[in-house]
């Protein structure tokens, strides 16, 4: 499970089995949970956040994308 960046109380990160899906990246705080598709940025699913954290990480996950998509790709010699 590697973290890919800290963010404050948030961890971002993908799980290492997920090779055969799209680029994505997970969001924790605590017990929420949230997955957003890289291509294009998107919410795949949310468990805890609120809409207004969701907007907020939706913005985190926009500007590092970069930096989100060369780990999944360093990560899974994609």
């Amino acid at each position: 499970m590697p973290t890919v960046l800290r963010i404050g109380p948030y961890r971002f990160f993908f799980y290492a089995n997920e090779s055969g899906e799209p680029h994505h990246i997970h969001v924790q705080h605590e017990r929420m949970l949230a997955k957003f598709w890289l291509t294009p940025v998107s919410i795949a699913r949310s468990n805890g956040f609120s809409p207004q954290d969701l907007n907020k990480l939706l913005s985190v996950v926009e500007s590092h994308r970069a930096i989100f998509v060369e780990a999944w790709n360093e990560f899974f010699n994609a």
